[in-house]
């Protein structure tokens, strides 16, 4: 913040030694005075009886200003805000730390003068103000390195931090030093990455395959172990997940690759985790698992997330099935999937449900398990998915979707459904055989669709 904050430094240096106090906190911030009304003398009586009160007001302005993202003038109150906090002898100086250090940093994040420097400066003297959350304060720190692609500088401070110790460790500081240790874990991982590809893709020869092999060989020991244990704790560690079994891929160790997996997926200490079953079926898929193995990951996954993108994946296995309950769950899979609007424009999904039905259909057997799921739908989809107005976009934009769509519109709401008549209607018109083909095959089997609405041939309406 050097630009703005120099203009004004001799002036509030010579004005009050307030000014000075607070910059021992903030060294960089040589920030101006607040509004007067602010800082009218006071008697001894006066200053205790408002002195909260003051400190709750200068608050509110930080936040006001952080608000209307003003991050100069939040600056200044924050500055003024800890110069108050320095004339508190009160015992509550828990709270207002925790406060200078989140504020404190969203204002350093977001001002247009803050160097790296300051923010270094800034968090270096936070993690002073109580031992408490020093390694969480570490924690951040090495976030913020990161993002500003700081790597070197990130896994220092985290190797410090893992160095760090204040009296008996309790419960709070051991699971945050396994957090610690868990990132430095992964920035050895991303530095083994790196190494793997030097590797693959230029192929060293001699000694600089070796010397690659060897710093490889040693970032992977220092990453598996702290991953390994962040692991074995109660939680959602998905990317610590991923990096470990890549890891234990990489050297052959399938077995315990797959232990981790499933101990991930199914361990019932574990919250549920859609993203486990997913990492449990690439793996199984990876590695050419038979069929039943991964629908069994895949049917966890739907009764978690039933719209899923690789629930396309799981009905295609199970239309291939040979047991009817399975072809059974495969058309329920693909009709939950439709009923979710992230898949209204989803051609796959249409045309796994297409196929199915036009199947069903064309052999008269299970016209049942079609009614069974059109009963519930039957009064939103016909809006949902089935408009004028969405016939017409689809056919602009995508006629592979409204070729799939209009076959299950005439199939689900017969040979008078709008969508239906205006898809087939522009693709007969475009000369489009497909199209044309369609309004045969519809309008053969338009009994069907009375069968599965239950109407009859008298009860239809034009």
């Amino acid at each position: 913040m050097d630009g703005f904050l120099e203009e004004t430094a001799a002036t509030a240096a010579a004005k009050s030694p307030a000014a000075q106090a607070g910059s021992a906190l903030l060294p960089a911030l040589h920030l101006p005075f607040p509004p007067p009304h602010l800082c009218q003398p006071a008697s001894s009586h006066e200053h205790k009886l408002n002195f909260r009160k003051s400190k709750e007001v200068c608050l509110s302005y930080v936040e006001d200003a952080m608000l209307q993202k003003q991050w100069k003038r939040a600056a200044e109150f924050l500055t003024f805000y800890i110069e108050s906090l320095e004339k508190d002898f009160s015992t509550e100086y828990m709270g207002p730390s925790e406060m200078i250090w989140r504020i404190g940093t969203e204002i350093l994040c977001h001002h247009s003068h803050s160097s790296m420097k300051e923010f270094n400066c800034f968090i270096e003297q936070i993690k002073t103000l109580g031992v408490k959350r020093y390694l969480k304060v570490c924690l951040e720190h090495a976030f913020h390195l990161l993002c500003n692609g700081l790597i070197d500088e990130a896994y220092q401070n985290l190797s410090l931090a893992e160095s760090w110790r204040f009296g008996e460790q309790t419960v709070i500081q051991d699971k945050e030093m396994k957090l610690i240790q868990a990132y430095r874990g992964l920035l050895d991982y991303y530095s083994w990455s790196k190494q793997k590809t030097i590797l693959l893709e230029h192929g060293l020869n001699g000694f600089e395959d070796l010397s690659v092999e060897q710093e490889m060989h040693s970032c992977f020991r220092k990453a598996a172990v702290n991953l390994k244990e962040i692991i074995k704790i109660p939680g959602v560690w998905d990317l610590f997940v991923k990096c470990y079994v890549d890891l234990l891929e990489f050297y052959g160790d399938h077995n315990e690759a797959r232990q981790v997996l499933n101990e991930y997926a199914y361990n019932s200490k574990f919250p549920a985790n859609p993203n486990a079953h997913v990492y449990l079926y690439q793996f199984l898929k990876r590695h050419g698992e038979s069929k039943k193995s991964l629908i069994s990951a895949l049917k966890i996954l739907y009764d978690i997330v039933p719209s899923h993108e690789l629930m396309i994946d799981f009905n295609t296995m199970l239309q291939k099935s040979k047991k009817r309950k399975k072809r059974r769950l495969g058309l329920e899979v693909i009709f939950a999937g439709l009923d979710y609007a992230g898949w209204k424009e989803n051609v796959k999904a249409w045309s796994c449900l297409a196929r199915q039905v036009k199947q069903i259909v064309i052999s008269e057997k299970h016209l049942d398990w079609i009614k069974q799921e059109w009963n519930s739908r039957r009064d939103w989809w016909p809006a949902f998915h089935f408009s004028r107005y969405l016939a017409k976009r689809n056919w602009q934009e995508n006629e592979n979707l409204s070729y799939e769509k209009a076959l299950v519109a005439g199939i689900l709401l017969g040979k008078d459904c709008k969508y239906f008549k205006y898809v087939s209607h522009q693709g007969c018109k475009a000369q489009v055989k497909r199209f044309r083909i369609l309004k045969k095959f519809v309008n053969k089997y338009n009994p069907a669709y009375l069968r599965i609405t239950g109407l009859s041939d008298s009860s239809v309406q034009p």
